[in-house]
């Protein structure tokens, strides 16, 4: 009994014999591309680590975007089920393109890993288009060079973005497709939590109807939400799946290819969405795997009904309730808004009020009770400084703790990548004391004199 208990304990250890989501969730740093921390990169920064892809990898161009960018498809494996993932055909979705990124390093690793990789190389072929809209990366926007949204363009096929991304699908009779994108950080769950994670089979037809291959991708579906929720608990929905007879996803369904589409979402102050990345490492190679051997069959397509659906509900930034100001008891609600640099490969993020009044029904990312507290205006630090530099040799805290909220800067910043904690002007700290839609008001939340809290920049901090 002793040696049953040990073999099964043994057994339960290897990855893929046990959970291979949690061995893939821990070991997740060896194969990070760490040359890509923030979600503002472009293409030749994704060409530099293709370009260094092992004999286990076959690279070809299939493409060209309208200001000559090459469009690559990388392919590993040689099993007969062909899996295609198209990521960044909006330019500025990044997260799983660098999630494909750490895939590729997992794939070429040699560790305890490598009976999965064995399976998946003999089972699936597996065929990667990342950054499907280089152009729209170049500027960190949604659309193409022309301005298209090459998700709506599956019907005209206008752009050459979206014709590569047809020929390729229909060049390889694709079995598996993965459409995969980024949404707002104020989609919610059911309108209470952030959805994290968002999760779809599309429908091929208005009716939503459910056919055999639609079904099997509902299984996986349900599969990969199974992969990644004990990591984001409540935080995963399924997207709105009104049938959207122009975009991709929906026809690659209808032309015959099982299609999943996975958007990546907000998480707590992770901005550069690096935890999301993380979470889309794991759910791609538990899938490619379940894939291979077809352990998606054993779930039944019914049970993906049980996943949440997301909310119309918005999930903002910061709430504050209660805040007794101006003659006023108010609830405030702050988003935040980001200021490109020249180059858009960085930003000044800047808050932002986007509701007042009574907000008992809304949910934010982070929320303070004012209730029982006095409010005060933030104060101007009385010194203007010359240059961010300047500014980042300052104490936080203790400006923090002396009501130092706003400070004025003369030299424009905006080729700094600041999520600054400060609120930072370039003339006169215009409107910091007013509570007022679209405002950005500094503000001190005092008690028994003392400052326990403030919100600069729509974001809060304790003062210890």
């Amino acid at each position: 009994m002793k040696l049953l208990h040990f073999l099964l304990a043994f057994l339960m250890a290897l990855p893929g014999m046990g959970q291979l989501n949690t061995e893939l969730f821990n070991s997740y740093e060896n194969y990070s591309e760490k040359s890509i921390t923030t979600r503002r990169f472009k293409h030749d920064d994704i060409m530099a680590i293709i370009d260094k892809l092992g004999k286990d990898f076959k690279v070809n161009q299939v493409g060209t975007s309208v200001e000559g960018r090459a469009i690559k498809l990388i392919t590993y494996g040689n099993g007969p089920i062909n899996v295609l993932m198209w990521s960044q055909m909006h330019g500025d979705e990044t997260t799983a393109t660098r999630s494909i990124m750490d895939v590729f390093h997992w794939l070429e690793a040699d560790d305890e890993f490598n009976a999965i990789r064995t399976k998946i190389k003999s089972s699936i072929t597996w065929h990667f288009m990342p950054m499907l809209n280089p152009d729209g990366a170049s500027r960190f926007t949604r659309r193409n060079h022309y301005g298209i949204d090459i998700n709506r363009d599956a019907i005209h096929l206008q752009t050459p973005e979206g014709r590569t991304l047809k020929r390729v699908r229909d060049s390889l009779n694709a079995d598996w497709g993965y459409n995969l994108h980024d949404q707002g950080r104020g989609t919610s769950v059911e309108g209470v939590r952030p959805a994290t994670i968002s999760l779809l089979a599309p429908a091929y037809d208005a009716k939503k109807s459910i056919n055999e291959k639609r079904g099997d991708a509902m299984q996986l579906t349900k599969f990969m939400f199974d992969q990644i929720t004990k990591y984001i608990p409540g935080q995963i929905g399924i997207y709105d799946d009104t049938f959207e007879p122009r975009a991709f996803g929906d026809n690659i369904q209808k032309w015959g290819t099982r299609t999943i589409l996975i958007e990546s979402g907000g998480y707590q102050d992770d901005w550069e969405k690096q935890y999301i990345r993380k979470l889309n490492f794991v759910m791609l190679i538990t899938a490619a795997h379940s894939i291979a051997t077809k352990s998606y069959e054993k779930t039944p397509v019914a049970d993906y009904q049980k996943i949440p659906r997301n909310g119309q509900g918005r999930i903002r930034e910061l709430i504050v309730t209660n805040v007794q100001y101006e003659g006023l008891i108010r609830d405030v609600a702050f988003d935040r808004t980001e200021r490109d640099s020249e180059d858009y490969r960085n930003y000044y993020a800047r808050g932002y009020i986007t509701d007042l009044g009574d907000l008992q029904t809304s949910n934010a990312y982070f929320s303070l009770d004012a209730k029982g507290y006095d409010v005060a205006p933030g104060k101007v630090y009385e010194k203007v400084f010359n240059n961010i530099k300047e500014l980042e040799t300052m104490d936080a805290t203790k400006l923090f703790s002396n009501g130092y909220t706003d400070f004025i800067v003369t030299e424009r910043f905006d080729s700094f990548t600041i999520s600054y904690p400060f609120n930072i002007h370039q003339e006169k700290a215009a409107s910091n004391d007013k509570i007022q839609m679209g405002g950005n008001p500094s503000l001190l939340f005092r008690k028994d004199g003392k400052i326990k809290y403030i919100v600069a920049n729509g974001q809060l901090h304790k003062i210890e």
